[in-house]
């Protein structure tokens, strides 16, 4: 049967009275289905609605008592499985939900209910393009209006000039179009015009209050738009209409582990795991939560509950592997190396396999099979991302050539004067996590994690810099007086403001890239303290290239790439001493491992601090530590790791003529370096 047989003459009332019934008194609509059921028998279209009044009302064994026997006597009706579906979904058995309704719209594909509730499961699955794509079909389908039929279709296809043209002629003969303003943010999102979606989305809020599509992107864009607060509260309106939402669950979990908020994230991650136990994305975030908050032995077991569903997932694997204190047992190696050996797996898996390899097989003593490894994951990461090395030179270059110390002369006194913020600088696993970790030991510093809040600015000013026709946005810096510098700084104190928990009067952000930003740090905040945190060239290097970072970092893929960034970092840093004479506090790893009282003290004079016991106790600080050092700096500082690069010394070859004089000179830097060009 392809649909529940139609009723004629005072059935067909009888049932299109239950249906109504529903949205105002469904316990009066089961009465109603249950009377056509005693009279007529086993009426599907009654069986759907007595179904649905079960649901409505939280009665799920109910309904699924009598859903489970409707589909399979009727498997090619939709709208039975969409009811499935939705059911499945409210009794916390997401899993099941999805393939219910992909079944409804296999069989129907113009059910928007359908999409949309395909696409919060997704979403909570931690599918996002997957939850992307049926949100959009979901618009497609909700509208009957044919010119937005036609731009959806487009948007749906990704013809974005396409949809975009039809959207602003729509938009134009009717302005207060809910539906398509939407569409137009999601076009502004695909572009990279953010400030554009958060604009038009706030706007499709505040003329439907009860459009809860909208809010959704509302809130996915001022979360990827590193607006937390903002974020919250769209999801709080959320989940006050949809309290059991699994995506709204979800992305609340993700924006409070951005903040730090660990605790509450993991309640939440266990919601959404009693509706998806057997979902591995799931089971990896709450891992990755478990172990940021301090959570070890809990966190392998969800890592280890996630390849148990799924074996090939290279990116548990890693996981594991990046926790640096875990080591793999002879069972666990023979089953990455069979994955490993899959002709069917995915790339991305393949190359999380290979550092998580890597990693095994270090830890073993077999450094030539284990740099194979690390060699062919970076390989396959390196092939995806496309970094340029002479770009990067290429900046440093204008930089050093504008940050001229009488550039900062003309600009002394201006800024924000609030000496709050701790910046900790440098290369990727040079040492950073640990002077965090020592710092926010002290009663006076709050350690917080890699803010991207200087990044934000910097995206905005280069939006605004490309916008007047300026090639980068330290052409447009150099135009900005002292009230838009003082603003910078005062929206990065309030940006910033949520992820200090503890009142303390002064806190860390340990963005390491931002040594790049230095100079506008200076600008905008002159009494902010600045630390450059720095390691032996091969030491950080070769770890940065063994390391699979979640994000970023792309010139850490080659050890050309990497040796290049690594004398480029040291060339503008010593090009800043010279013109900031002072202003940028160097810890040199092995020195601070040598004798770390001494660099401590250092160190807090530098800040205006006071010493105390408690810095270099910092082991015994259990605050949440979010990046790849996060179980080694939960420990007393320990040699081993110093000189660990010399035993893949045979490969790195490339790493050392890429590095230059800079490799001789450490922990100086060559006299050349304090002029305006760069030299190989």
């Amino acid at each position: 049967m392809t649909a529940a047989a139609a009723p004629t003459g005072t059935l067909q009332t009888a049932l299109d009275h239950a249906r109504r019934l529903l949205a105002t008194d469904p316990a009066m609509a089961a009465q109603q289905a249950d009377e056509i059921i005693r009279v007529v028998g086993r009426h599907p279209m009654a069986l759907l609605v007595l179904a649905a009044s079960h649901r409505v009302r939280g009665q799920m064994p109910h309904a699924l008592d009598v859903l489970e026997p409707l589909v399979r006597e009727h498997p090619q009706w939709p709208l039975a499985h969409l009811e499935h579906g939705l059911t499945l979904g409210r009794a916390g058995r997401g899993g099941d939900a999805v393939p219910a309704l992909r079944r409804a719209l296999a069989l129907k594909p113009d059910l928007p209910q359908a999409w949309r509730e395909l696409g919060d499961h997704l979403s909570a699955m931690g599918d996002g393009d997957g939850a992307a794509q049926a949100y959009l079909e979901h618009t497609r389908h909700a509208t009957r209006d044919p010119g937005l039929m036609q731009a959806a279709a487009a948007l749906a296809d990704n013809r974005i000039p396409e949809a975009e043209a039809l959207l602003r002629a729509h938009l134009k003969r009717l302005p207060t179009d809910v539906a398509a303003i939407r569409m137009l943010a999601e076009v502004a999102a695909r572009v990279g015009r953010g400030e554009d979606a958060e604009s038009l989305l706030a706007r499709c809020v505040e003329l439907a209050p009860d459009f809860l599509p909208a809010w959704q992107n509302y809130a996915l864009v001022l979360h990827r738009a590193n607006r937390p607060e903002d974020a919250l509260r769209q999801i709080d309106h959320l989940l006050a209409h949809e309290p059991d939402n699994p995506a709204h669950l979800n992305l609340k979990a993700v924006v409070l582990c951005r903040i730090g908020d660990y605790e509450p994230a993991l309640a939440l991650y266990e919601r959404v795991l009693a509706s998806y136990p057997q979902q591995a994305k799931i089971w990896m975030s709450y891992g990755h939560a478990l172990k940021t908050a301090g959570h070890t032995a809990r966190a392998i077991d969800a890592y280890r509950r996630a390849l148990s569903l799924q074996p090939g997932f290279g990116e548990v694997w890693w996981s594991l592997a990046n926790l640096k204190t875990f080591r793999f047992s002879d069972d666990d190696m023979a089953v990455m190396r069979a994955q490993r050996a899959r002709t069917d797996l995915p790339d991305e898996d393949r190359l999380h396999l290979d550092f998580a390899l890597g990693k095994a097989l270090e830890d073993a003593g077999d450094y030539a099979a284990s740099f194979a490894h690390y060699r062919d994951g970076n390989a396959l990461r390196s092939a995806q991302l496309g970094y340029r090395a002479d770009d990067t030179r290429a900046r440093v270059q204008r930089l050093r050539g504008a940050h001229t110390a009488a550039f900062f002369a003309q600009r002394v006194g201006l800024g924000c004067d609030a000496p709050d913020p701790i910046f900790i600088v440098g290369m990727p696993r040079a040492g950073s996590t640990l002077l965090e970790q020592i710092l926010s030991s002290h009663s006076a510093v709050e350690g917080t994690m890699e803010l991207p809040d200087i990044t934000s600015i910097t995206r905005e000013l280069r939006e605004q810099a490309r916008a007047r026709g300026a090639d980068t946005y330290h052409d447009l810096l150099a135009t900005l007086d002292g009230d838009a510098l003082r603003a910078l700084g005062e929206r990065y104190l309030e940006t910033t403001r949520i992820h200090r928990k503890s009142g303390r009067p002064f806190f860390i952000d340990k963005m390491p890239n931002n040594f790049a930003h230095t100079g506008l740090i200076h600008l905008m905040l002159p009494n902010a303290k600045i630390i450059d945190a720095r390691r032996h060239p091969l030491a950080c290097c070769f770890s940065g290239f063994k390391q699979h970072f979640a994000r970023g970092q792309g010139f850490s893929y080659g050890l050309e790439d990497i040796g290049r960034y690594y004398h480029d970092y040291v060339a503008l840093m010593a090009h800043y001493d010279d013109v900031l004479p002072g202003r940028v506090h160097r810890v040199i790893y092995e020195q601070l491992v040598d004798d770390t009282e001494a660099e401590v003290r250092r160190l807090l004079a530098y800040c205006g601090l006071p010493f105390e016991d408690g810095c270099l106790r910092f082991f015994e600080n259990a605050r949440p530590v979010r990046t790849a050092s996060s179980e080694q700096v939960r420990q007393p500082i320990y040699r081993e790791g110093v000189d660990h690069w010399r035993h893949y010394e045979p490969w790195l070859e490339p790493l050392k003529v890429a590095l230059g004089p800079v490799l001789g000179a450490y922990p100086a830097v060559p006299d050349f370096m304090a002029g305006s060009s760069i030299p190989d």
